[in-house]
């Protein structure tokens, strides 16, 4: 009887353990199939059907004061940098579907943090990416910080607002798309087609 216990029980371990490690997010691959880790330097291209891929950047939209938008730009020469930061600061590689700080690396606009976060947008009416983050400090008082990086249905990655940093806030979950503004710049808003990326180092 002890013996038959024992069994069932190493058993019942054995199924819960198989699940919990093949139900964790999978990492975040660059391009060459390696993984994406923490603190280093990538640049996120649209992946496209014709090739041309076009960066991202912050750039100022604003016309009577400074609006940090980030933006899809045509001009490929014009990409900034980006580093990932889990809300684990101990993590080491970037995985799917859990909440991450971005972060231009290059110059920043309007005098305020490279960090990426929503922020709603009178003149588009609706929310939009900006910058003006912090990093860390993962809560109720830091929702607008944090991203997720998430599987497309074709096999490309996209950015997500969706974060679960705090338990009992109440959230929006978005996918990160595009929108041309009025004044022709491609920015980044919450909602529409998700904007199908891929990472180069």
């Amino acid at each position: 009887m002890k013996t038959t216990i024992f069994s069932l029980f190493f058993s019942l371990a054995f199924i819960i353990c198989f699940f919990t490690v093949n139900s964790a997010p999978g990492p975040v691959l660059q391009i060459g199939e390696t993984n994406a880790t923490t603190g280093v330097k990538y640049y996120v291209w649209q992946k496209s059907e014709d090739g041309f891929d076009g960066s991202i950047l912050p750039y100022n939209v604003g016309k009577g004061s400074c609006v940090a938008a980030v933006i899809h730009d045509q001009n490929d020469g014009d990409a900034h940098g980006i580093t990932i930061t889990p809300a684990n600061p101990n993590e080491g590689l970037i995985h799917l579907s859990t909440d991450v700080n971005i972060k231009f690396t290059g110059s920043s606009v309007c005098q305020q943090s490279n960090v990426w976060k929503v922020k709603y947008d009178k003149g588009l009416k609706q929310y939009a990416v900006t910058t003006g983050g912090v990093i860390g400090k993962p809560g109720a008082d830091t929702l607008d910080n944090w991203f997720k990086i998430e599987k497309t249905e074709d096999g490309n990655y996209k950015f997500v607002y969706c974060p679960s940093v705090c338990s009992s806030c109440k959230v929006m979950c978005k996918d990160v798309g595009t929108i041309i503004d009025n004044n022709g710049y491609e920015r980044f808003v919450l909602g529409g087609n998700p904007f199908p990326i891929y990472f180069t180092l």
